[in-house]
Formats: structure tokens, C-alpha cells, sequence
């Protein structure tokens, strides 16, 4: 089995797709701050910031909560308010 990668190893390795992503994000809100009209009161756009948010935090969980960002709250209830037929 092999070792875990080290810190240096790890950025080494992923620095160029985690700048093309922040390249990609940074492109795709100039682009919604260029565009007529305004989504400034548009709740997912309060989500992208909240989550971006998080991103800049230094926690050990950032992935998970991002994702909550993301989720709707669990509701044991699911299946009847999504019309899915229980297993």
C-alpha cells in the first residue's frame, strides 16, 4: 500500500486544476456582473458567496459543509413529499 501523499506532494499535483477551477468561478460571476438585468436578490447567488465562504475557512470540513450549502435539510418524510415509491 502506499504511503499518503504530503502536504507539498498534494499541491504539486493538484495546483493547476484547483487554479483552473478558481479561474473558471472568477470568469463565470464577471460574467453574471456584465449581464444585463440583476440577480443580486437571487438566493443561490447568496449561496455561491456562502459557499465561497467556506472555501476560505481553514476547517477540516470544508467539502461537507459546502455540500450543506447546497442540500436541503433531511426530512424523514421524503419519499411521500417526492411522490417515491418506498423500496
Amino acid at each position: 500500500m502506499p504511503l499518503p501523499l504530503t502536504a507539498p506532494e498534494i499541491l504539486n499535483r493538484e495546483f493547476l486544476e484547483i487554479r483552473c477551477r478558481i479561474l473558471d468561478l472568477a470568469a463565470a460571476l464577471d460574467r453574471l456582473q456584465r449581464a444585463e438585468g440583476s440577480v443580486a436578490d437571487d438566493p443561490r447567488l447568496a449561496r455561491l458567496r456562502e459557499a465561497l465562504a467556506i472555501v476560505q475557512d481553514e476547517s477540516d470540513d470544508r467539502a461537507e459543509q459546502v455540500q450543506m450549502v447546497f442540500s436541503r435539510p433531511y426530512d424523514d418524510t421524503w419519499q411521500n413529499a417526492l411522490k417515491v415509491a418506498p423500496r
